[in-house]
């Protein structure tokens, strides 16, 4: 491979991939004592502002448009301050600490949780899931050790049981090395040497900021002259005086995956799909499912292509060609059209049941979506009014095996062709119904469930069996005391039910059905977590939605 296209590998390497987190630790810092006594006392002043509310602020532009029908419809009025603290509702693509230093829970909703990176950040991902597996294995050698003192026959472990909305009973958890593709962190010199010892040319690499979107910053490794060139580039920056004064070390921010180079191909080409995870509320934990698309390449599938347009699937990627404007109805695809497809071509060949894009399929990413969920649970910073949706990349190879690519804070909410105009809108509408109903059931201390809002979304995770959620940095503070509520507003109409669509709730089926009847609280995470040393958050200018 030429010297030329080392080169270009190395200048990406130079660049900053990162910015330290914004929020740090501001938000944990807010007095406890305070909060609870705001809510008691009936909240604070508000302060003076033009026109009776409720206001809502949307910082960006990727699905705007969707949020603004959505709260003018219920005669919410849109604000343009975003110094202004007397919202009901803020989305905003990019975190700011002030936003969530002021936030006042109970009575405000706020898109996207601070911590969300435990999920949504390669490095993050990587390490709960790696910490997880640490856990489960130590309480499952743990739980037969009890059993043989006893005298009994081995107990089923955490490990070998789980939960599933779709499944009754418990079935054989997850391990990560099913789902997840073999990973390495460059920022460890153990592992980045683990790696370059490892490497062959016969295998396939990608190299991946941790914190980036839309394909930036990522490069395959195919040779020895790459890898080389990557292991003296990282040698050179960790021996930099400069670097080392770093608080955050951003180009070291990174890690390397192993390929799959087996991916499955509709009509020759390579594709992944989004679907999305949706928190609904941490207090308790609302956790759903919703379908999402497959997002294909323009051209079709050469492994051995140095174009990565070929290689990522995501419209941002593909929006390079000059041929999307032409095409670009070919690079989404509903799932319904990827379930057609995938029936006709592989059912009998591949000996599939029928519909397996939305049973097997789907069962797979909720499976694998709750493992994620109950990895960061713990850590992950609950108030009442915090809500989040995340943007879940799985791609299917040609045996048919499940692999989870990433996580997304901020996923694409852009409607630039048909399929995504019929999909993106009831995906934000059914959100925000279902934080709203969440959230108003929350104060008033009613039962949850059933959600009068919920559509198309499956859930995944009731939290009203769970200890309840402490407040942040406090294992055991109160909950909050349910305030007398008014009758809540009347939701808007809903869309076009979809209870007879593969993978949600079927007709005669009790919304009960869908609680999850136990949880297993894992134990609080030792506080020096490897996902803990980096606290990136996305540029600016890379928030438009991935």
């Amino acid at each position: 491979m030429g010297s030329s296209h080392v080169d270009g590998l190395l200048s990406q390497l130079s660049q900053g991939d990162q910015d330290a987190d914004p929020l740090e630790d501001a938000v944990a810092a807010q007095p406890r004592a305070a909060l609870l006594e705001r809510h008691l006392l009936g909240g604070q002043k508000q302060p003076p502002s033009s026109g009776c509310g409720p206001f809502f602020y949307i910082g960006g532009t990727n699905g705007a448009s969707i949020i603004n029908s959505y709260c003018k419809s219920k005669g919410w009025q849109r604000i343009q301050d975003s110094r202004r603290e007397d919202y009901k509702l803020k989305w905003c693509e990019v975190k700011c600490r002030d936003s969530y230093v002021s936030f006042r829970e109970g009575e405000q909703l706020l898109f996207q949780l601070p911590n969300n990176k435990l999920l949504t950040t390669k490095i993050g991902l990587l390490s709960a899931l790696r910490e997880y597996s640490r856990v489960l294995s130590k309480i499952s050698k743990t739980s037969s050790g009890a059993q043989a003192k006893l005298g009994k026959g081995p107990a089923p472990s955490l490990e070998q049981l789980t939960w599933m909305p779709t499944r009754p009973g418990p079935q054989r958890i997850l391990k990560m090395e099913d789902f997840f593709p073999e990973t390495y962190r460059l920022d460890i010199k153990d592992e980045r040497e683990a790696f370059f010892t490892l490497f062959d040319e016969t295998q396939t690499w990608i190299c991946k900021p941790t914190a980036s979107n839309q394909g930036k910053g990522i490069f395959l490794l195919r040779s020895q002259e790459e890898v080389t060139a990557l292991q003296a580039k990282t040698q050179s920056i960790q021996d930099d005086p400069v670097y080392r004064r770093m608080p955050f070390r951003a180009p070291q921010a990174r890690v390397v995956q192993r390929y799959i180079s087996n991916p499955l191909l509709l009509e020759g080409k390579k594709f992944d799909v989004r679907s999305y995870l949706l928190i609904a509320c941490t207090m308790p934990y609302m956790i759903f499912f919703g379908h999402g698309y497959a997002r294909l390449t323009l051209n079709l599938y050469d492994p051995c292509s140095e174009d990565l347009s070929g290689h990522l699937t995501n419209q941002f990627m593909q929006k390079k060609s000059p041929l999307y404007v032409l095409l670009k109805e070919d690079t989404v695809w509903s799932m319904e059209h990827l379930n057609r497809y995938i029936n006709d071509n592989f059912r009998q060949t591949k000996g599939l049941p029928r519909d397996w894009v939305f049973t097997t399929f789907t069962a797979q990413m909720q499976q694998i979506m709750v493992h994620c969920f109950l990895a960061v649970k713990s850590k992950l910073e609950c108030k009442l009014g915090y809500f989040d949706l995340i943007g879940c990349d799985f791609l299917i190879d040609d045996n048919f095996k499940v692999w989870l690519l990433e996580m997304n804070s901020n996923p694409a909410l852009h409607t630039n062709c048909e399929v995504l105009k019929e999909v993106i809108p009831g995906v934000v509408m059914e959100t925000l119904d279902l934080a709203l109903e969440t959230f108003q059931k929350s104060l008033c201390g009613q039962r949850m469930v059933p959600l009068l809002s919920q559509r198309r979304f499956v859930l995944l995770h009731n939290g009203e069996t769970d200890v309840w959620p402490r407040l942040v940095g406090s294992p055991s503070g109160p909950r909050l005391a349910p305030r007398p509520c008014q009758a809540a507003p009347a939701s808007p109409a809903p869309l076009a039910r979809a209870a007879d669509r593969p993978g949600a709730r079927r007709p005669g089926e009790p919304r009960s059905a869908q609680v999850r009847p136990r949880n297993t609280e894992r134990p609080r995470a030792d506080p020096k977590d490897p996902a803990e040393e980096h606290h990136e958050e996305r540029r600016p200018e890379d928030h438009r939605g991935s």
